[in-house]
């Protein structure tokens, strides 16, 4: 089967292409990179080299691959992550899954492929009612902090298009937040290093349910999204959310670190803002049932626990 992958060379392209060559697959990638065409090239794979947001190029990249299948992986996020600017940091991200997304869409739709899979996100979207672990079924937050609300958006667009749009089977992947080699909670990464320097504090009671996922793990998930599942939105997390002031204290001690210190809300809402605070005292977890049910998914690091210690 021939698959065209966007953003091919990103955090989960360079671990998805080699998994679809394996199982036999032709691959076209993508990637803004010259000089990482080569890498692609090496693993089998076809280079396209594009801009995201150079729309034309875009669609005709997808129409001249003539997939079966179209993955969606474009983000512009590095590893940094600013959350007291949080618009900012995430707003060209935001660009690619709103019309970078429609382009690649009905690119798709027009050279007839049938399946077509996108990077979504789950946790601080979740609504930050009731119970502390939500599936695809519960309702995303309707009144989330002004920092967020524009990507908050962006996601629903994506999903909303992905899953609606006729002639095509579209799956969005609710990926947990990501750990691992290539990633802000990675080896070099600015939050791994936070914790290891006391610098991420545990803010108020630490209640804010985070699921986890390592970056293997979510590429796996995804090779298995190119072939299985049907149309629909899947939560791609381990087995344990967990609250915050359970997992740092944890990840601290991975490291060698000294404990977490600990802030008042009020404090850290003045110094890192409302968006932040939301995430280390509000936001809920997501369950990963229906994913391991119908893409038949198997983690390598079903827990955090197991992950920080050895996939960091």
């Amino acid at each position: 089967m021939k698959v065209f992958i966007a953003g091919a060379t990103g955090a989960i392209g360079q671990r998805l292409v080699p998994l679809l060559i394996d199982a036999g697959h032709e691959v076209v990638g993508t990637t803004r990179t010259p000089a990482k065409a080569d890498g692609l090239r090496i693993t089998g794979a076809t280079p396209v080299v594009l801009d995201g947001h150079d729309l034309d190029a875009v669609r005709h990249a997808v129409i001249d691959a003539a997939p079966e299948v179209v993955v969606h992986q474009m983000t512009a996020l590095s590893g940094d992550l600013d959350l007291r600017h949080f618009a900012e940091t995430f707003a060209e991200t935001n660009r690619l899954r709103t019309k970078t997304t429609d382009h690649l869409l009905m690119a798709a739709v027009e050279a007839g492929a049938r399946r077509f899979v996108a990077q979504s996100f789950a946790g601080w979207p979740n609504e930050q009612s009731g119970g502390p672990v939500k599936t695809e079924e519960d309702p995303l937050n309707t009144n989330p902090p002004k920092q967020v609300r524009e990507t908050l958006g962006a996601i629903l667009h994506l999903e909303a298009v992905t899953t609606g749009t006729a002639g095509i089977e579209g799956l969005a992947l609710r990926y947990g937040g990501f750990y691992g080699p290539g990633n802000a909670l990675g080896k070099g990464g600015v939050m791994l290093e936070a914790v290891a320097n006391r610098q991420m504090p545990i803010v108020g009671g630490g209640s804010g349910i985070w699921s986890f996922l390592h970056i293997d793990d979510a590429a796996q998930a995804t090779a298995l999204a190119v072939d299985r599942g049907a149309p629909g939105i899947y939560n791609i997390v381990d087995d344990e959310p967990a609250p915050v002031s359970e997992w740092l204290p944890y990840l601290a001690d991975v490291l060698g670190a000294r404990p977490p210190r600990r802030a008042p809300a009020w404090l850290a809402r003045l110094i890192v803002g409302e968006a932040a605070v939301s995430m280390m005292t509000k936001i809920r977890g997501s369950s990963n049932a229906k994913a391991k049910r119908e893409l038949g998914w198997k983690l390598r690091y079903p827990s955090w626990r197991v992950g920080f210690r050895d996939g960091l």
